[in-house]
């Protein structure tokens, strides 16, 4: 009898901010390897999540949101995004189905049509908040000065409907390859990384106006205590005062919260108990300054 041939890839997924990419990728991967706010621009840096069957494994980058930027990370945001399209087997490209097709569905468009040998799919996504008989005129308003699509996929990230049917058409477009990570392995990134973009998660969630987009975390410190506990401590960097005294709050109830909630999430990552300490430092425009950025690992280098 003969063996099974292994498929492996590389898939991106691109769209405007908050058209549920991360929410599609968690869902995918079955944990939380993606941070999630109503916060646009919420994802900043390429997160690959890896998805692994018997026969096959696929690499999902998920993009910052397209945007027009304001500042120099905005710029890291929107070339990274970009860059994802030279590295990728296949590209998905995610829009909102309670959103009209807008100037940023545009501006993707236009770069995707220059792809000419990557399948590319349109995903229509959030099809749970819109009535079934508007779908056909959605996805034809998606047909005009746009490629032909390998495939159109309507479907519901944060219910799940349609995503089994999308990994496996998405598998069969792969060819036979690598399995290029152990099938235990959610994401490539390592863990500073995730758990200093689950402590920003619960300041985007808990916070309004100007600080989300001033926020970036540091992981000071890992160390393991004994068997039982993990010692974090991270720093939640933010460009004005005014920042920090929200970010604190009253009597450091902000902080408090923002610890908390973040400390549950990464057990669940880790496996453990976390004693997890935060400090907030001010780092003026710290998004306009290359050296800064690089240090908190908004490199261009990365892509």
């Amino acid at each position: 009898m003969a063996e099974s041939t292994f498929k492996s890839g590389f898939v991106a997924i691109i769209g405007r901010p908050n058209v549920g990419k991360s929410t599609l990728l968690n869902r995918i991967v079955g944990e939380k390897i993606a941070i999630m706010s109503d916060k646009a621009q919420t994802t900043r840096n390429k997160i690959q999540g890896i998805y692994t069957t018997d026969n096959a494994q696929v690499v999902f980058i998920d993009t910052p949101g397209v945007h027009k930027p304001q500042n120099s990370l905005g710029n890291f945001m929107v070339k990274s995004a970009f860059s994802a399209l030279h590295e990728a087997d296949a590209i998905w490209f995610v829009v909102d189905a309670s959103m009209p097709r807008g100037r940023g569905d545009d501006f993707i468009i236009s770069r995707l049509n220059e792809v000419t040998e990557t399948p590319v799919y349109l995903l229509i996504n959030k099809v749970d908040l819109i009535a079934r008989e508007e779908l056909l005129a959605i996805i034809e308003s998606y047909q005009v000065d746009a490629p032909t699509w390998t495939e159109v996929f309507p479907i519901s990230a944060t219910e799940g409907d349609n995503v089994p049917e999308l990994l496996d058409n998405v598998v069969s477009h792969l060819d036979e390859g690598p399995q290029y990570f152990d099938a235990d392995q959610l994401t490539d990134h390592p863990e500073r990384f995730v758990i200093g973009e689950l402590i920003r998660e619960k300041v985007l969630q808990l916070t309004r106006q100007e600080v989300p987009h001033s926020v970036a975390v540091v992981i000071d410190k890992i160390a393991r205590e004994d068997e039982e506990k993990i010692h974090i401590q991270a720093s939640i960097i933010v460009e004005r005062p005014t920042q920090k005294n929200i970010i604190i709050g009253k009597q450091g109830t902000m902080i408090k919260n923002i610890g908390t909630r973040a400390r549950k999430d990464i057990e669940r990552l880790m496996g453990d108990k976390v004693f997890l300490e935060t400090w907030v430092k001010v780092e003026p425009r710290w998004r306009d300054r290359p050296q800064a950025l690089q240090t908190l690992g908004y490199n261009e280098e990365n892509y």
